[in-house]
């Protein structure tokens, strides 16, 4: 779609039919007829937009690939429809809660051009007409209030946001936003999704708030808290850093944020804990999850879940003669521990058995007539999960019932309140599980339930706050296996025992050609990325069979750089799904997306619905892959094949989509694929990290590819730099223990 010229046009029209509108977003799509009888076809985010509503509005003409001339509305203001035809075509459109066709025939025939004075300040009115009750009427009055508290809330915020975040503040507070956003205008990046402190700054500086306010000092320390959860991983921050970061944010002395700070402690917003000796700050809600966290695993831990030592020696004895199998000794520990312990922590690398363990247990406790559920932090680890176990597997957040509240608020069904009943749960890829997820987790997980946690402790930490896995195992408290054996079977692949080079600290051999891993030197980065390109289009399909959607993912350390997912996915979309004409388009942002192209899902959504096999389903997550179908320019939609689950987008909610052709390591935790190509290239030290290249090559299955410069693996393998995690769960864990 372009458009053309930069100059906004004023129109004046009235709405003559709604061809579609996104309840959650309020993009919508009009015929709009004009003060000279022109009808033309509106787009842009106009919520609660109904039939027979005059606008005026200012927007650009653009042109629509498939329907020609639109008008694309940037600003719009609601008026009031000026003749008693209007007004019936705008009561009768369904505009007004509990007004229909016939109800607004008469309500215009009794109170002609006053009807709306009448909605708005004596509603009790509509009363005297026959079939509307006086409960009718209240709402109906309330209805016509909210419909034109909107048009308020969009023009104060039309200076500062763009409309989707001001369709977020009138939803979050209704016609009172302008009032509480006068009154603090920080609540804004407190309670609004994408507004972060600086735009909050801004309006407060537009509405004269001084900069030395307690208001601005108090969020501006929040932010700095909330800032450093979302995209640092920590959980809490030590007061001195804290208090230094935010008088750089905030221009202030450090006496002013001190004494703020303590104002906020002391009202319960921010918590204070000594953590090792040294003053820590928590945000509350992240207090109480860690805090929340140690005492459930605590209870569960206590709770007795002994089991007679001949019963169980009994049943591993007719399982190695059932499976035609021997279990390692320590194999055998962890069986054994995992059925007489509350909370059982299973760890190793690659091909060190936990899979063999994780059936063997399944069996046992399915023998002893044990009710056992199996699950994962993401899709694709929950199907491998399944793949392996021959059991269903599903994603924490469909087993404990995701859904959204009221408030676009993500809550769980399954509770304290309503709890699992099964008798043990068994968590893999418990490494990727932050914070927030294992709360939940255990808020509906039974005292008496045993709980499994299975991973690798050698992964990245969870993309969200915590460092969960890792800090239950520092603590010692609960039984812990630590697999290190590599089997034979194991021994013979390339990947597992060059993954546990790296891990252990010891340089890859590249120059070996045989088996499931190889190296590719290139000179510089372009070479690298041609070579990357020339692999997926030609030479893996041509030798394997396998195929960019179905066999191949490119990991790469990151998004920037010569050979980060942007150029890659830019180079690999242009070679492997090139434009063509029977190839509809859409462009967001810098990107253009084509049907047929490989993309990703790079945030939770629990309102997309999908189908599957006749299934109906909710829910794409966080590192789902799909296809591409079809690109609708009609109802304004996307169709995607998520591996086999047909979902359907709005042009609108596309911002959570990026192209897969290419994919971050971070991106690629808890999934695997057949064939994985890792580009060696030069960056920040930061990225190119020992842990970084483990977890990027226990992503394949079958094959490994490193394409590239030979002296980065080298120094990723060398480079053991952890990042920081500011996280308190250990030292609780330990405190526990303590009392």
């Amino acid at each position: 779609m372009e458009t053309h010229g930069e100059e906004l046009i004023e129109i004046n029209g009235t709405v003559e039919t709604i061809i579609y509108q996104n309840e959650q977003n309020g993009y919508t799509v009009c015929d709009l007829s004009l003060n000279d009888a022109e009808l033309i076809t509106a787009v842009g985010i106009m919520p609660y937009l109904c039939e027979g509503e005059t606008i005026q509005a200012s927007g650009k003409w653009t042109s629509h690939p498939q329907f020609g001339r639109q008008f694309q509305i940037e600003v719009y203001e609601k008026q009031l429809p000026a003749t008693e035809t209007a007004i019936m075509k705008y009561l009768a459109s369904g505009a007004i809660k509990g007004i229909g066709r016939a109800m607004a025939k008469k309500i215009v025939d009794k109170y002609g051009l006053d009807t709306f004075d009448v909605l708005e300040n004596n509603p009790e009115w509509l009363s005297e007409i026959s079939g509307i009750s006086p409960k009718k009427a209240r709402e109906a009055g309330e209805s016509f209030k909210a419909q034109f508290g909107m048009r308020t809330v969009m023009m104060f915020c039309r200076d500062y946001f763009g409309p989707s975040t001001s369709v977020k503040i009138y939803q979050r507070w209704g016609s009172g936003a302008v009032d509480i956003i006068k009154r603090n205008p920080y609540v804004l990046c407190d309670e609004i999704g994408g507004v972060g402190f600086e735009k909050a700054d801004a309006v407060a500086r537009s509405l004269g708030i001084s900069r030395s306010s307690r208001e601005r000092i108090g969020a501006g320390i929040k932010f700095v808290l909330t800032y450093n959860e979302n995209q640092n991983g920590h959980t809490y921050l030590p007061m001195d850093k804290l208090i230094d970061t935010s008088c750089r944010l905030l221009g202030c002395e450090k006496e002013t944020a001190e004494d703020e700070l303590g104002a906020l402690v002391m009202k319960g917003r921010l918590v204070l804990e000594k953590i090792d000796g040294r003053k820590c700050i928590y945000t509350k809600r992240m207090h109480d999850a860690e805090q929340y966290i140690a005492r459930k695993l605590d209870i569960i831990e206590e709770t007795e879940h002994k089991v007679d030592a001949m019963n169980i020696s009994a049943l591993i004895e007719k399982m190695q003669i059932e499976n035609d199998i021997v279990y390692a000794k320590l194999q055998k520990k962890a069986i054994i521990d995992s059925i007489n312990n509350g909370v059982f922590v299973l760890t190793g690398g690659p091909g060190t058995g936990k899979t063999t363990i994780s059936k063997a247990i399944i069996r046992i406790f399915e023998s002893m007539g044990f009710k056992v559920a199996l699950c994962a932090p993401t899709g694709r680890a929950a199907k491998r999960m399944s793949e392996a176990t021959g059991r269903e597997a599903k994603t924490i957040h469909r087993m404990l019932e995701t859904q959204r509240n009221g408030n676009d608020e993500l809550i769980f069904l399954r509770n304290e309140n309503d709890p699992l009943d099964d008798d043990v749960i068994i968590v893999d890829e418990s490494s990727m599980i932050d914070v927030f997820l294992m709360e939940a987790l255990l808020k509906a997980t039974r005292a008496k339930t045993r709980i499994i946690f299975i991973g690798d402790a050698s992964q990245l930490p969870p993309v969200g706050p915590g460092y969960v896995f890792r800090d239950i195992i520092s603590s010692e408290r609960y039984n812990t296996v630590e697999l290190t054996h590599i089997f034979r079977q194991a021994r013979q692949s390339l990947i597992v025992t060059n993954a546990h080079a790296v891990n252990h600290g010891e340089h890859i051999d590249l120059t070996s050609k045989d088996g499931d891993f190889f190296y590719l030197p290139r000179t510089d980065d372009m070479q690298t990325l041609q070579t990357v390109v020339d692999l997926c289009k030609k030479r893996l399909p041509k030798s394997y069979g396998a195929s960019i959607f179905n066999g191949i993912q490119v990991i790469t350390p990151s998004r920037k750089g010569e050979c980060g997912t942007e150029a890659l996915c830019a180079a690999l979309q242009a070679a492997i799904n090139p434009q063509a004409k029977n190839l509809k388009e859409l462009k967001r942002q810098n990107t253009v997306f084509r049907e047929g192209d490989k993309i990703m899902q790079v945030k939770n959504n629990y309102a997309v619905e999908w189908q599957k096999d006749g299934v109906d389903g909710m829910g794409i997550f966080n590192g789902d892959i799909g296809v591409i179908l079809e690109i609708d320019y009609q109802k304004e939609e996307v169709t995607i094949d998520f591996e086999g689950r047909i979902a359907r987008y709005d042009f609108a909610a596309f911002d959570e989509v990026e192209l897969a052709y290419a994919i971050t390591v971070h991106k690629s935790q808890g999934s695997e694929y057949p064939i994985v190509i890792i580009p060696l290239y030069r960056y920040t030290p930061k990225l190119l990290t020992r842990n970084l290249l483990y977890t990027a090559i226990t992503r394949a299955q079958q094959m490994v590819i490193l394409v590239g410069d030979g002296q980065v693996a080298d120094a990723m393998v060398d480079n053991n730099r952890q990042t920081k995690r500011y996280t308190g769960l250990e030292y609780i864990l330990r405190r526990y223990e303590d009392e």
